[in-house]
C-alpha cells in the first residue's frame, strides 16, 4: 500500500539492544523519517513495520514501527530533576490530598526557611493544598505527604510511567512495552 505519510503519522517504537524500550515515560518515540535515517545509516534493525510504505522512482520501503538500536545505550541511574519527573514519581497525585487537578510543587522545608529545591523537599502539591500549607513547615501545618520524597532512579520513573500509558499505542508494540512485568499464575 502506499499513502501520502504526513511527517507526524507513524511514529516508530525505539528499542535499546536489549530489546526494552529506551524510556517508558515518555515513551521513546521516533519519527518516520528518523527511523529510516537510522537504517540506512545502520545504527537500527527493523523489528515491526507499518503496512504503509514510502518510495521513490528507483526505492520503496515499509514503514518500521520497531526498531532495535544495534548499539547498547547505558540509561542514566538517576533522572534530571524537572517538575515533570516530580509529577511522575508522585504519579501525578498531591502528595496531600491525592488529588489529580492543578498541580504544583511544594517544599516541604519552605524556600523562606532554608529548604532546598532537591528531591528530597520537594513534592507534587495541588494548588489549594499548596496554599493552604502556604510557607509553613509540614509539623506546624499539620499537612504531611503520603509518601517521603526521594531521589528515584530511571527505573523508578520507569516503573511509574507504565501506569499512565500513552494515548496512541500501535499494536506491534504491545509485545516490548509491558513484556518483564509480572504475569498472574
Amino acid at each position: 500500500m502506499t499513502i501520502a505519510v504526513h511527517p507526524d503519522a507513524h511514529p516508530t517504537l525505539v528499542l535499546n539492544a536489549d530489546y526494552r524500550p529506551l524510556s517508558y515515560y515518555p515513551l521513546s518515540l521516533w519519527s518516520w523519517q528518523d527511523a529510516i535515517k537510522a537504517v540506512f545509516l545502520d545504527r537500527v534493525n527493523i523489528v515491526s513495520e507499518y503496512a504503509h510504505e514510502v518510495r521513490s522512482p528507483s526505492f520503496r520501503m515499509q514503514l518500521p514501527s520497531v526498531v532495535c538500536l544495534k548499539t547498547y545505550i547505558r540509561p542514566a541511574r538517576y533522572p534530571a530533576f524537572t517538575r515533570f519527573n516530580v509529577f511522575l514519581r508522585d504519579r501525578f497525585e498531591c502528595q496531600y490530598c491525592t488529588s489529580p487537578d492543578d498541580l504544583t510543587f511544594d517544599h516541604l522545608i519552605p524556600r523562606s526557611k532554608g529548604g532546598l529545591t532537591t528531591w528530597e523537599n520537594v513534592v507534587t502539591a495541588c494548588s489549594p493544598c499548596n496554599l493552604r500549607k502556604g510557607n509553613k513547615s509540614c509539623r506546624v501545618a499539620e499537612m504531611f505527604p503520603h509518601q517521603n520524597p526521594f531521589r528515584p532512579t530511571v527505573q523508578d520513573l520507569h516503573n511509574n510511567g507504565r501506569l499512565f500509558p500513552p494515548n496512541y499505542l500501535h499494536e506491534s508494540w504491545l509485545d516490548f512495552l509491558y513484556w518483564d512485568t509480572e504475569l498472574e499464575p
